[in-house]
């Protein structure tokens, strides 16, 4: 008798079948495995990254001591690791890639009225790149530089909701300011990144698409002042000037004004020197954008610590991206279910039941509101008391 669904089906459900099964027609296999299809490779695969299993053989054993509640998932193949192994070898990855921008785009409209906290005129983008360092003599299809194996995670993230709203997934070699081509810039929207993306003809096109872009200058830049404006001293602003580059190879490729802001980090005791195209903010909010871009840090360092990317289940470049792709997706999954049911508990929170409970026939909002993890404070007194002390 069915008395409802699996933790795990209740996560999947933020994924539409209809969705997944056109997508799926995009990306056939060369050869189909009839008893593994791939809406099974994608539920094995993002319960491998919720419940941190180890290796195909620990998800064979796990999953394979409950069959009845597999089929009760939406996986109704056999799952055995010689099917795993060949379906991480030979699915593509781009079906795994483009289910997580299908999710990425649902996450987007679900958590589209949460509070911004700089109160600005566009959305707020965070840009950019993590290694997932990986070892040589295992994965030699991936050296990136000397005796070091890696492939490189880019990621734009909405600064609001904390979630990625595009993602790439490239060579450990490609350089990180490559990832700006890829990239649709939305007009009205704000970009801030690091020092790394330093590069005058792509920021040119941002301006172009009428979006705002932040970044750090390099302290070897040629430029001349030609405006200074009046700032606050005790608010940490040093100096706020409109410039133009001296060299010719960055004026041609940036040929218009940009935006000069000093700003003096008391409490690290910095010295930051921040460009922007935006001359309407005022400056202390410039300053306020850059210190956002800490999110995406603590983006990587989430989804590192959280989810499956550091052993992995086959040593070829699919099946690498796979289970890359596979994190991203389980972690959208569970952003989404705790949106779309309202659920209090941090994304840190959720996960950690979830690892222990993704089998259980129970509702996920009764699961997670009968696990109390704040502490009841403690009468010492009448404790004593019962004690006879």
């Amino acid at each position: 008798m069915n008395h409802g669904k699996t933790i795990l089906a209740q996560i999947l459900d933020g994924l539409h079948p209809e969705q997944f099964q056109r997508c799926a027609e995009r990306h056939p296999m060369m050869r189909e495995t009839p008893t593994l299809s791939a809406y099974d490779h994608f539920g094995v695969m993002v319960f491998a990254q919720l419940t941190y299993r180890e290796s195909l053989r620990d998800i064979e054993a796990c999953l394979g001591s409950r069959p009845r509640l597999l089929y009760h998932c939406g996986i109704r193949g056999m799952v055995k690791r010689c099917n795993l192994a060949y379906a991480n070898e030979h699915r593509p990855a781009a079906l795994f890639a483009e289910i997580a921008m299908v999710l990425m785009r649902r996450a987007r409209r679900l958590y589209a009225h949460t509070p911004a906290e700089l109160n600005l005129d566009g959305e707020l983008f965070a840009i950019d790149a993590s290694l997932i360092e990986l070892s040589l003599a295992i994965f030699p299809w991936a050296r990136w530089q000397g005796t070091q194996a890696a492939v490189k995670l880019n990621v734009m993230l909405a600064v609001n909701t904390e979630l990625p709203a595009f993602c790439t997934l490239t060579s450990g070699k490609r350089h990180d300011v490559n990832f700006l081509d890829d990239i649709v810039f939305i007009p009205g929207s704000y970009y801030v990144f690091d020092r790394s993306y330093f590069d005058s003809v792509r920021w040119h096109h941002i301006d172009q698409a009428g979006a705002w872009f932040v970044t750090r200058a390099k302290c070897n830049i040629c430029f001349h002042v030609c405006e200074s404006r009046k700032v606050d001293k005790s608010t940490g602003l040093r100096c706020d000037q409109t410039i133009r580059f001296n060299s010719a190879k960055a004026r041609r490729g940036y040929p218009d004004k940009l935006r000069r802001i000093r700003y003096y980090d008391a409490e690290n005791n910095l010295s930051l020197v921040f460009l922007t195209n935006n001359f309407t903010l005022p400056a202390l909010v410039i300053a306020r954008i850059y210190k956002r871009r800490w999110e995406i840090e603590l983006f990587f360092r989430w989804i590192k610590q959280h989810l499956r990317l550091r052993g992995f289940f086959s040593t070829t470049p699919n099946g690498v991206a796979v289970q890359v792709w596979s994190a991203i997706c389980a972690y959208l999954l569970v952003a989404i279910a705790k949106q779309r049911l309202h659920l209090s508990k941090s994304l840190h929170q959720v996960l950690q039941i979830i690892s222990v409970s993704s089998l259980e026939k129970l509702p996920l909002r009764q699961l997670l509101d009968e696990n109390y993890t704040t502490n009841r404070p403690i009468n010492i007194g009448i404790q004593l008391e019962i004690n006879g002390f």
